[in-house]
C-alpha cells in the first residue's frame, strides 16, 4: 500500500517538535518519521512523545543506530511505545555514523556481522520468543519480553550499499533508503533487497521505505534542495528531489512508487524556514494522491 509521509530531522531543537507534530496531524499528513543522530536527539524519548501529542498520525524511527543500544533494551523500547500506542510505531535501525559510533566507543569492527545477529533477534523478541543466541556482538541467553507488543510492528532496517541493502531483505521486515537516493537507485535497490530475501529463503517482500528530499516553491526551493543534495555528496543520476507545488511534488512521488518504493517520505532541508508550512504541504501531497496512497 503506498504511503507519503514526512521527516522532522534531529537539526531542529526537539523543543520545535511539538508544533511540527500538531501541524503534521492538522494537515493529514500520515506518517511522521523521527531518526537518532549523534549528538542531537534521541529516538525513543521523542518518537513517544510525538504519539502522545497526537491521536492518529503514525510516527516513525528512521533510524536508531545499532551500536548504541543493547538489541534486549531497543525491544523493551519498542514493545513499550508499541504497547501504548497499538499500530502507529515504524520502528527502524541502521548501522550508525561509523564517526560518531567511534566518538562512543561503540564502534563495532564489521557492521553487516552486527546486523546479521541483532536484526533476526529483534524480530524474534518483539514476537514474544525466547531467545538464546551468541554470537560476535548478540549475546543472549533466555531473554524473553514480559511486555510484548500485542501488534508486532514490521522492523525496519536502513541501507545504502549493495551488501548492506541485500542484508536488510535477509533478516529486516522492511528497507528505509536515504535521502538524496534517486529513482534509477530505488529500482536497483529493491532488486536487490528481493534478492537478499529469495537467498535467505524468505516469502513475500520487504516494505521500502524511500526519503526524498524536498522543498515547496520557486527558486528559492530549489537552492535550498541543491545546497542540501551538494552537502548530501549523492550521484547525479535521475531525479532525486522534488521541488515546487504539491502538484510537481506528487508527481516525483509517483515515480518513486512507480520505481518500487512503498513509502515516500518527503524531507525538508535542514535549513527549511517553516516546518509548520512544510507538514501542510506534505498533506496536500498526501491528498493529491488520493486514493492510491493510504
Amino acid at each position: 500500500m503506498r504511503r507519503i509521509g514526512a521527516i522532522f530531522q534531529p537539526e531542529f531543537p526537539p523543543e520545535r517538535l511539538r508544533p511540527v507534530v500538531e501541524a503534521a496531524e492538522e494537515a493529514g499528513v500520515p506518517e511522521l518519521w523521527l531518526w537518532e543522530d549523534c549528538f542531537q536527539q534521541s529516538a525513543f524519548g521523542t518518537v513517544a512523545a510525538a504519539l502522545a501529542w497526537s491521536e492518529r498520525l503514525k510516527v516513525g524511527i528512521g533510524v536508531a543506530p545499532m551500536p548504541l543500544r543493547n538489541v534486549a533494551v531497543t525491544a523493551m523500547e519498542i514493545a513499550s511505545i508499541a504497547r501504548l500506542f497499538p499500530d502507529r510505531l515504524l520502528p527502524g535501525v541502521g548501522h550508525g555514523v561509523q564517526r560518531w559510533m567511534a566518538q562512543t566507543g561503540s564502534r563495532v569492527a564489521s557492521p553487516l556481522t552486527l546486523m546479521r545477529e541483532y536484526v533476526p533477534a529483534l524480530r524474534q523478541l518483539l514476537a514474544g520468543e525466547e531467545v538464546t543466541t551468541s554470537g560476535r556482538y548478540v549475546s543472549l541467553k533466555g531473554v524473553r519480553l514480559d511486555w510484548p507488543p500485542a501488534a508486532v510492528p514490521l522492523v525496519h532496517a536502513a541501507g545504502e550499499g549493495p551488501k548492506t541493502l541485500r542484508l536488510t531483505g535477509e533478516t529486516a521486515d522492511a528497507t528505509i533508503l536515504v535521502g538524496g537516493t534517486s529513482v534509477a537507485r530505488v529500482a536497483e535497490a529493491v532488486s536487490m533487497i528481493a534478492d537478499g530475501r529469495a537467498a535467505a529463503g524468505r516469502d513475500g517482500r520487504n516494505e521500502v521505505v524511500a526519503y526524498v528530499i524536498a522543498g515547496f516553491g520557486g527558486r528559492e526551493a530549489r537552492e535550498r534542495v541543491n545546497g542540501e543534495l551538494a552537502r548530501s555528496n549523492v550521484l547525479d543520476d535521475g531525479p532525486r528531489a522534488a521541488v515546487g507545488d504539491a502538484s510537481d511534488v506528487a508527481e516525483v512521488a509517483e515515480q518513486y512508487f512507480a520505481a518500487g518504493a512503498d513509502a515516500v517520505v518527503l524531507q525538508s532541508t535542514s535549513d527549511e524556514p517553516d516546518l509548520e508550512g512544510f507538514m501542510r504541504h506534505v498533506g496536500d501531497v498526501s491528498r493529491q494522491l488520493a486514493p492510491s496512497v493510504a
